[in-house]
Order: structure tokens, then sequence, then C-alpha cells
């Protein structure tokens, strides 16, 4: 056996830390089958019933709750919630899981969902709901469901799998740590949400002249958006270009931030492409109200689900068009769009769109504010990136023993009667 010095932290940890199925430390429960509850019941006024939609890595989503009446939720009471159970996806998505808080205590949860509800004295909820948001055992979920086209769980299954955990102390000790990164994580997705409201309520002001800024003066004039803007309408195949050309896919892009998520390259694809140039701006024309849109700065292909669209130069600055397309004026017009199950923008009415343009010069004031205020949200955003890259490597390490934050000599002491 080696000399306790050349042992890792993980060998350490398997001695102690226990190691239990989820049945022996917690019941799991399906919710009610669709005999018991109809989407007709649904209620204006009641008790909310939480759904696959709710679940997120941080608790339970409070937007769009089905509801339900008090009669309902006597008769349904077996399915309601307390605070510290965990609430898992039992189809679809099955590695997503979500801790209730005391917010949500005496909601229902629906069919598509386990409810966990720990009953041993041995294990913290907040602890095991971390546990169970860890990659390594979402893995092992996503082995373990069932189902050829759509995965699912079932109460024997999740009771069968196991988790490990350290002495109660420990346990408070990283699901605070972690508890403390939500938070940060948190407030920057607030301050992101806000700063992009302030930017939005600037585009309002700047946009229609109603705000100027010094030294500008004089009238703007009013123009036709296809009189001073185009489609660059030249198609390629992607095997009639140079296989490493830049090649953007609607996933590529981004909702509301504007920029590239990914990328790939020409020899990667064979349907039909746009080219588009430096400098254009690239709109999603599927389904715009998720308002993608980046402006490009390289040369390249990009699929035809996306415009790109070229400013005449001598009166439209291209920046200031990026600035027009992420206007709401642009996109609810292009939202009057046609298809049902997938809607598209149609350029023949966004082409009539009405708007009042300055000179050059404060075409380009007004973009450069706007850029600022991008580049601001795009620092948080990175900001945002890397804090969440960080608690997940700090989970894996934490949740794995890799890393202690009580000594097992410490544990044990604390948790001794």
């Amino acid at each position: 056996m080696p000399h306790t010095s050349d042992r890792t932290d993980a060998e350490i940890a398997s001695e102690t830390w226990s190691i239990e199925t989820i049945s022996a430390i917690a019941e799991v429960k399906t919710g009610p089958f669709g005999s018991n509850l109809h989407e007709r019941d649904y209620v204006e006024s009641g008790t909310p019933i939480v759904t696959v939609e709710h679940l997120s890595e941080r608790g339970i989503l409070h937007r769009n709750l089905p509801l339900v009446s008090d009669s309902d939720r006597l008769r349904l009471k077996r399915y309601s919630l307390r605070a510290g159970d965990i609430v898992f996806s039992r189809v679809g998505a099955v590695d997503r899981n979500a801790l209730v808080r005391k917010a949500e205590e005496g909601w229902l949860f629906s069919g598509r969902l386990l409810r966990v509800r720990v009953y041993s004295k041995s294990i913290l909820p907040a602890y095991l709901s971390y546990y169970l948001h860890s990659e390594h055992f979402r893995r092992r979920i996503r082995e373990v469901a069932v189902g050829q086209t759509m995965a699912s769980l079932n109460t024997r299954i999740l009771e069968e799998l196991q988790v490990a955990f350290p002495p109660l102390p420990e346990q408070h000790e990283v699901a605070e740590t972690l508890s403390d990164i939500d938070g940060l994580l948190q407030a920057l997705e607030a301050l992101i949400v806000k700063k992009r409201a302030v930017k939005q309520a600037a585009m309002q002001q700047l946009l229609t002249g109603n705000t100027r800024l010094p030294g500008f003066g004089g009238t703007w004039d009013p123009v036709v958006l296809g009189n001073v803007a185009a489609i660059r309408d030249h198609k390629v195949l992607p095997s009639t270009v140079p296989p490493a050309t830049p090649c953007v896919e609607l996933d590529h892009i981004g909702q509301t931030a504007g920029r590239l998520i990914g990328r790939s390259t020409a020899r990667q694809s064979i349907s039909l492409k746009y080219v588009f140039l430096a400098g254009d701006v690239l709109f999603g024309r599927l389904r715009p109200y998720l308002r993608k849109y980046w402006r490009a700065d390289c040369d390249g292909i990009c699929t035809t689900e996306i415009w790109p669209l070229r400013p005449d130069s001598e009166r439209l600055d291209g920046r200031f068009l990026y600035v027009i397309v992420q206007s709401d004026r642009f996109v609810d017009l292009a939202s009057v769009s046609y298809g049902t199950h997938m809607p598209r923008a149609d350029w023949s009415v966004l082409r009539n769109l009405e708007i009042r343009l300055p000179g050059i010069c404060e075409q380009r004031a007004i973009a450069g504010v706007l850029s600022e205020m991008d580049a601001e949200i795009a620092a948080l955003e990175r900001r945002l990136d890397k804090t969440r890259a960080i608690k997940q490597g700090m989970m894996q390490q934490l949740l794995t023993g890799r890393v202690r934050l009580v000594k097992p000599e410490q544990a044990d002491a604390t948790a001794a009667p």
C-alpha cells in the first residue's frame, strides 16, 4: 500500500466518501399520468406546475408556468414539492434537473418529471443537486436512458444510479462554494440584461433623432431601406470556393449578441450558399425574432437562411446598417413573415421599411457610441463564459474528491458525535 504522501486525493476520497444508490438516500416518484392532468385543467390563477422547460442549472424558472385550481392542487397533493426536492426530466433531455427552493414549496410537478426527495441525514439536497449536475453523472444518465427515438428515464433506472459524497461538513463547504459561483453568474447575467436594455433605449433615441450627439444638427432624410441597402445575391456551391473559406450557418450566430459562437469551412458543407464580404451585415431570416445578426469581419459564405446585406456606401454606413437591423422596427417587420412552421422574413416586405438617415458622419458617430456599448457587453459576456468554465472545472474537482475543501481528518472529527 503506498505511503499517504504518495497517494492521490481521489484515492483518499474513495476511502472517506460514501457511495450509495439513489434509492438508499432518497425517494423517487414519477409525476401524475396524463389521465390525471390535462391541458384543459389549466387556469388563469392558481398553483404552478413545473415542467421540463422550467428546469435550469441554478433552479426553477418562474416564467410561463401553467396553473391549476385549488381543487386540482388538493387532488394532486401527492405530487407537491418541498424545498430541497430535486425535479428531474423524465423524457428528452434526461440530464436536466433543478433544486426546489423555498419559493416553489407547494407547487406541483408534471408527468414528464421525476421527483427526488432526500430522506437520508447523511447527504444534503444542495450537494446532491450539484452532484447530479456534474458532467460525469450527466454522462452516466445519458448512457443508461432507454428509448430509440427519445431518451427516457423511469424510477427504477434513477434509483439504481450511484452517487458519491463526503462527510456532511465537506458537503456544506462544497455546496456553499459552488453557490457563491452561482451568485456571481446570476449577477453577471442580470448586469448583461441591464446593459442590453440601456443600449436598446439609446438606440431608440439615437435612431429616431430624438437625441442628437454633440456637434450635429440639420434634418434627417426619409428613405426606404431598399433604396440604400440590398441582399448580396451571389450564390455558390461550396465546392467552387477554396476549402478553407469560412462558412457561417444560422447556429453559428448567437441570439441578440451580435457575435459568432461557432464557424465551419466550405469543405464541411455541400448546399448552395450566399457569398458575403467583410463589412456586410448578416441577418438570420429564419425565425427573425431570434435576433441573429453579425457584421462580417472577413469574406466567406453563409447559409441562404441568412441575408448578407450590403449598404450603398455613399448614403448608408455599414455600421449604421448593422444598428438598423438590431432595432425593434426592423425585427418587428421582419417577423411579418411567411411560413408557419419555420417562419422566414420576406425582403419584399422589409425593403419598404421607411427610415430616416442623418449624414454619413453622424451615422458613423452614432454607430461608434453603440459600438462602445457592444464592446462593454461583449466583455461582460466573455467574463460570464469564463466564470461558467471555472465553475465546471471546480465541479469536476470538488465533486470527485480531487480537490478537498475540508481535510479528511477534519471532516471526520466534525462529523463525530
